[in-house]
């Protein structure tokens, strides 16, 4: 029988059969109240549940299987026990109820979780503790509980009353070429998910157990091992644990160096904590494995921007659009970092070249004809608002600009017009803005003009 220690020589080797053989025994001799726990996957928890009810047909054996959080377990116990004999009662999903218990260890790494002491006790763990002398007295069969890793010291170190009355403890590691399948299962199905990175908390809570789990099976191998610490990573950034996600990816790094993919997710959750050099670092990393990585090209050039270095981020804008020329977004923040260096007929001809590809986006139309009016083409940039709003009716930023350019034509009335209808649907932003906009200073002696400057206007009033 398996060491009940949380300390066992992680390098001691288990025989699966021998523990079998072992557990085989104890249900078999098992008289009355028992209390045995196994150490294994859920997936291997099926098979063994299968192959026991195989090996043991004079036993009466049933099967609860929990699939949400609970505080109580004897009274599903007792509904089961009512209508049923039983003799061995395997207990599938103990786990799920130590979820939000588990967080904390997963939210920090590896070395400081040699440190960690978990606090609280689970509401079910304190039920255990406090009811284990009616589970004896109630219930005279075998209680044998499925568990993975993490829920095993939870009812050492949390539920010990409960957890002392125990006969056995066996362990039952993965197969390595199982193990190898569900580690690849785990990993391919989340890449395969269109709708991976819209996971709740919950539900990436209970994959990154999943994950830890098989990244702790003793026959894990570095590949694999290197896959599971990036989708841990990915699973934190979801959450928005984007230190935890960097330290995962780390991992991911030090048994493969050559992960781009790492690299590149890793700069992404620098870039989103604005550590942005490290980010370029990172991502240059990913480039020199992978110079084609057409992602990284692109947020290269976003973290570039984001330190004021336009030239630069335009320089890595080029590179991703000639790897992939139909980028509608590369196109849009290329223009807008040629703005932010004046050069506004440059950024007109890539705005121009991402409303080729997408001539619905009225942000794009709208910052085109900022772009023209900066040149003083006041026409040209009233038409390109007016295809903004002909696409978005409301949108204020089109027609307080539509405002400015008539105001620099000297149409007073339409200037007028056009501020009204922005400052209905903004009033706070622009009619702070147009007191200082140098576009109406030949307006200001304006009546009209000085009103609706101070007029009280709500939002959406016409």
């Amino acid at each position: 029988m398996t060491s009940t220690r949380l300390d066992r020589n992680p390098d001691t080797q288990v025989d699966p059969q021998k523990e079998y053989r072992a557990l085989i025994r104890s249900l078999s001799y098992s008289q009355g109240f028992g209390l045995l726990f196994v150490q294994c996957s859920p997936a291997a928890g099926e098979r063994l549940i299968a192959k026991v009810q195989e090996d043991l047909p004079q036993k009466r054996i049933e099967v609860l299987s929990l699939t949400e959080p609970i505080e109580t377990l004897y009274d599903q116990v007792d509904s089961l026990y009512r209508n049923h004999p039983i003799n061995v009662l395997f207990v599938q999903g103990i786990e799920h109820s130590l979820y939000a218990y588990e967080k904390n260890r997963l939210w920090i790494n590896d070395a400081q979780r040699r440190s960690y002491s978990e606090t609280g006790i689970p509401r079910l763990l304190q039920h255990l503790n406090l009811s284990r002398e009616r589970f004896w007295e109630t219930f005279p069969f075998c209680f044998v509980f499925l568990i993975p890793h993490f829920a095993l010291k939870y009812f050492i170190r949390r539920a010990p009353d409960f957890f002392d009355w125990n006969s056995g403890v066996f362990e039952f590691p993965m197969e390595r070429e199982w193990l190898h399948q569900e580690s690849a299962r785990v990993t391919l199905e989340q890449w395969q998910q269109d709708d991976s990175w819209d996971l709740s908390p919950d539900q990436c809570r209970k994959n990154l157990l999943e994950i830890q789990a098989l990244i702790e099976e003793p026959d894990q191998t570095n590949e694999p091992k290197a896959n599971l610490y990036f989708e841990k990573g990915r699973l934190f950034g979801i959450v928005g644990e984007r230190e935890e996600a960097i330290a995962s990816y780390d991992q991911a790094l030090q048994i493969k160096p050559d992960f781009h993919e790492a690299w590149y997710n890793r700069g992404s959750a620098l870039g989103e904590l604005g550590h942005y050099e490290e980010a370029i670092a990172s991502y240059n990393q990913a480039l020199e494995i992978k110079p084609d990585f057409h992602e990284v090209w692109t947020y290269r050039g976003i973290a570039l921007g984001n330190l004021g270095h336009y030239q630069e981020a335009i320089a890595s804008y080029d590179q991703a659009l000639k790897i992939k020329p139909d980028d509608y977004d590369v196109w849009n923040i290329r223009g807008a970092a040629l703005s932010q260096l004046g050069h506004y007929e440059g950024a007109i001809a890539s705005y121009d070249q991402a409303l080729k590809i997408k001539s619905d986006d009225h942000d794009v139309w709208d910052i085109r004809g900022y772009a023209l009016r900066q040149l003083g083409r006041t026409d040209e940039a009233i038409t390109s608002f007016d295809q903004a709003l002909a696409i978005q009716p409301e949108l204020a930023d089109a027609f307080y600009n539509k405002a400015c350019c008539y105001a620099l034509q000297g149409n007073i009335h339409l200037a007028i017009e056009n501020l009204q209808k922005a400052i209905r649907l903004k009033p706070n932003q622009f009619q702070e803005l147009a007191k200082t906009d140098s576009a109406f200073d030949d307006m200001r002696d304006e009546p009209r003009f000085q009103e609706l400057l101070v007029a009280k206007i709500s939002v959406g009033n016409g």
